[in-house]
């Protein structure tokens, strides 16, 4: 077998797989995340388990504060959209505001924080 024929038969497929491979990983990790819809300041300055009410998550909200999605595990999820130019996603979780979400998307992680792009979500039952 001539170098050629080796080139063709091995590292041409797996030239092809790696490229595949990094070009599929600027399209974030399917992930289903459940935990409460609150306010970003309240997530990192209070350290709350869960918001202190609605109204509360409800108020920040409107007066600018983005939400967030405070995971079971206890990791802060940022709503980002996947756009250009992007938008804020408080208007996509306002309706959850201060309740206990289930969240499907797609996460990006990068310097230890982790971002969501929201395709579906949809109120969960409080533990008790």
């Amino acid at each position: 077998m001539k170098f050629s024929g080796v080139l063709t038969k091995f590292f041409v497929p797996i030239a092809l797989v790696i490229v595949a491979l990094a070009a599929d990983s600027g399209r974030g990790k399917p992930i289903t995340v459940k935990g409460y819809v609150l306010d970003s300041a309240c997530a990192f300055t209070k350290g709350l388990d869960k918001p202190i009410s609605a109204e509360c998550a409800r108020a920040c909200a409107k007066a600018g504060s983005p939400l967030v999605i405070l995971a079971d595990t206890g990791e802060i999820y940022w709503p980002i959209a996947d756009t250009t130019p992007s938008r804020g996603q408080n208007e996509k979780l306002l309706p959850f505001a201060g309740q206990k979400v289930t969240a499907g998307g797609r996460v990006y992680q990068r310097g230890g924080s982790s971002a969501l792009v929201i395709e579906k979500i949809e109120a969960s039952p409080a533990d008790k």
